[in-house]
C-alpha cells in the first residue's frame, strides 16, 4: 500500500529501537491485522528481556546529554518534527485509518493532534518557569526551579494509537527528559512509522540516541517498565484495569505515574436544550471511532418533557448512519478494533437485555461484502436504568443508554453516579443550569463541557479525569510539570548565616 512505503513500512520489523539503532530483537512475533478487510499488514519481533534492557541503558545514555540542551533548542528540535509530520499527515492518518479502523477523517485528526501539541510544546520551551519568593531571613532569595526527570516511560492503547503518546512526548522532550514508548500490540504499525518520522530530524540535528525510543511487545514489557525505578515516571492510557496495576507497581517503588483511565460519560440534555445541536452531539459523541474512545459519549439524561421528541430525532439520526470502510469518507462508522472487541460488544448487549434495557435501535455484527474482517458492528440505543451493572460498566463500543430525569439536581446525581470521571456535558440555553451543571455541586468530572459534547478535546486544556479515570492531567495547560521535578532554591548573599524561624545556634 502507498502510505505504508511512504512511512517506510516494510512487512517485517523489528519490534525495538534505541534512537537511531534498530538492534535485532528476539521475542514473539506479533501480527498486525487491519479491522478495516482483515488483511495481515506486517508482522514485528517483539522485544525481549535483554532488549529491553538495552534500550533503557541507551535512554540513561541518552539522558545525560539531551538534558544539557538549552529548552529552546530542544523546542527547535521539536518545532521540526511538527513540520516534519505535517509532510507525512495524509500517509500517516492513512495508516492510523487502516491500522486502528477509525474514520479517515479521524486519522487526520489525529495526526493534527500530533502537528498541535508539537507547536503548543514549542512555546513552552521558553517558558518552563519557576516562581521567586521574599524569604524571611535579610540577605537571602528564595526561589523554585524545575529540572527534568529522566526517562518517561509511555504505555499508550490502540484508539489513539499516535496522539497521546505525542502528548507526552513532545513535552516531555522539551523538558528535558527522554521517552520508552510502549505502543499497543494491536497497533505496532503506527508507532513504528512516527520513529522513522522522528528519527529522520533527530538524524539531522545530532540528536542523542536514545532520545526517543519505541519498546513492542506485550503486557510483560509494560510491567517491566511499571517495575523499573530507572523510569520515574510511567504514563499509562488504558483501561482501568490495567492503570490499577500499572499505579500499584509505581507506587510500591514510590514512582511516579500519570494514568489516563476509563470513561463512562453522559450528556444531560436538558428542557431547554436546541435539540438539533445535542443532537449532533450526541451522535457523533457515541458512534465516532465506533465507541473506542475514552470520551465517547455512552449515557444520554434526558429531561422528560423532551424525551420521546428527542428519542425521535436520535433513531432518525442513526437510521443515516453509513457503516463500512473507514478510508472512505462517506462513511460514519468503521469497525471495532478485532473479533474481542465485538465479543464483548455483544455480551454487553446481552447483559443489558437481561438487566431489563429496551433496545429502540438494535445492534449486531453487519456481514456481507466489504464486511469480511468481521469487526463490524451496528451502533444501538436503549432505554435503560443509571444502576444498571451494564451501564455502570465501560464497554468500548457503540452502545449508547438513554433515560429521563425530572429535575437538574437528579441528573447531575446520575450523571456522577458511576465509578468513572472522565468527560461529561450539558445542552441548554440557560445560563443557571450551565453554571450549575459547572460548579462545585455540578460534575465530577476531569472534563465538563456547556453545549458541546463529550469527545474530543483541544491541545492547550488539560486532559483527563478524576475517580477511576486516574486523576492524570496531559496535553496542556501546565501538565508540563508532572515531566519534571520540583527544587526550592535558596540563596544566602550576606557573610552572615541567620537561621530560619530565628532559631539561635551559637558556637
Amino acid at each position: 500500500m502507498k502510505f505504508l512505503a511512504q512511512l517506510k513500512i516494510q512487512k517485517n520489523n523489528n519490534g525495538v529501537s534505541t534512537g537511531l539503532l534498530w538492534p535485532k530483537a528476539k521475542g514473539e512475533k506479533i501480527q498486525s491485522f487491519s479491522p478495516v478487510d482483515g488483511n495481515l499488514i506486517a508482522t514485528v519481533t517483539a522485544a525481549d528481556k535483554n532488549n529491553y534492557d538495552a534500550v533503557i541503558a541507551k535512554a540513561q545514555e541518552a539522558f545525560a546529554a539531551w538534558r544539557l540542551w538549552p529548552a529552546p533548542k530542544r523546542g527547535e528540535i521539536v518545532r521540526q518534527v511538527g513540520e516534519e509530520l505535517r509532510k507525512n499527515k495524509q500517509s500517516l492518518g492513512e495508516l492510523v485509518s487502516y491500522e486502528m479502523g477509525k474514520s479517515l477523517q479521524e486519522g487526520l485528526g489525529e495526526v493534527q493532534e500530533m502537528i498541535d501539541i508539537c507547536d503548543f510544546a514549542v512555546g513552552l520551551s521558553r517558558q518552563l518557569h519557576g516562581l521567586t519568593m521574599h524569604s524571611e531571613r535579610p540577605g537571602h532569595r528564595m526561589y523554585e526551579q524545575y529540572h527534568p526527570l529522566g526517562i518517561v516511560g509511555v504505555i499508550s492503547a490502540f484508539n489513539f494509537p499516535v496522539a497521546v503518546w505525542s502528548w507526552n512526548a513532545a513535552l516531555a522532550w522539551v523538558c528535558g527528559d527522554v521517552c520508552v514508548w510502549k505502543p499497543s500490540e494491536k497497533t505496532p504499525l503506527c508507532a513504528i512509522a512516527c520513529q522513522n518520522i522522528i528519527q529522520s530530524i533527530f538524524k539531522k540535528n545530532n540528536v542523542p540516541e536514545g532520545v526517543s525510543n519505541i519498546i513492542i511487545g506485550n503486557r510483560n514489557v509494560g510491567e517491566w517498565m511499571s517495575n523499573d525505578t530507572r523510569i520515574p515516571l510511567v504514563s499509562a492510557t488504558g483501561s482501568t484495569r490495567m492503570g490499577k496495576a500499572v499505579g500499584k507497581a509505581v507506587g510500591e517503588r514510590l514512582g511516579r505515574s500519570l494514568l489516563e483511565l476509563g470513561g463512562n460519560n453522559a450528556i444531560i440534555i436538558t428542557k431547554n436544550a436546541d435539540l438539533d445541536m445535542a443532537l449532533i452531539g450526541a451522535a457523533f459523541g457515541a458512534v465516532g471511532t465506533a465507541g473506542q474512545r475514552c470520551t465517547s459519549t455512552r449515557r444520554l439524561i434526558i429531561h422528560e418533557s423532551v424525551y420521546n421528541k428527542f428519542k425521535e430525532k436520535l433513531v432518525h439520526a442513526y437510521g443515516q448512519l453509513k457503516i463500512g470502510n473507514p478510508l472512505n469518507e462517506k462513511n460514519h462508522v468503521g469497525p471495532l478494533i478485532d473479533k474481542d472487541a465485538v465479543k464483548m460488544y455483544l455480551d454487553a448487549i446481552e447483559k443489558c437485555k437481561a438487566e431489563g434495557g429496551k433496545f429502540i435501535v438494535e445492534g449486531g455484527v453487519v456481514k456481507g461484502k466489504g464486511f469480511e474482517s468481521g469487526c463490524y458492528v451496528k451502533p444501538c440505543i436503549a432505554e435503560a436504568k443509571n444502576n444498571f451493572a451494564i451501564v455502570q460498566h465501560e464497554t468500548f463500543a457503540p452502545i449508547l443508554y438513554i433515560m429521563k430525569y425530572k429535575t437538574l439536581d437528579e441528573a447531575v446525581a446520575m450523571q456522577n453516579g458511576v465509578p468513572q470521571g472522565l468527560s461529561s456535558a450539558i445542552m441548554t440555553t440557560n445560563l443557571r443550569e450551565a453554571e450549575a451543571f459547572l460548579s462545585q455541586s455540578g460534575s465530577d468530572c476531569g472534563i465538563a463541557n456547556v453545549n458541546i459534547g463529550t469527545s474530543g478535546a483541544e491541545i492547550g486544556g488539560a486532559f483527563g479525569g478524576e475517580k477511576e479515570t486516574g486523576g492524570g492531567r496531559e496535553s496542556g495547560s501546565d501538565a508540563w510539570k508532572v515531566y519534571m521535578r520540583r527544587q526550592t532554591n535558596t540563596i544566602n548573599y550576606t557573610n552572615k548565616l541567620p537561621l530560619a524561624q530565628g532559631i539561635k545556634f551559637d558556637l
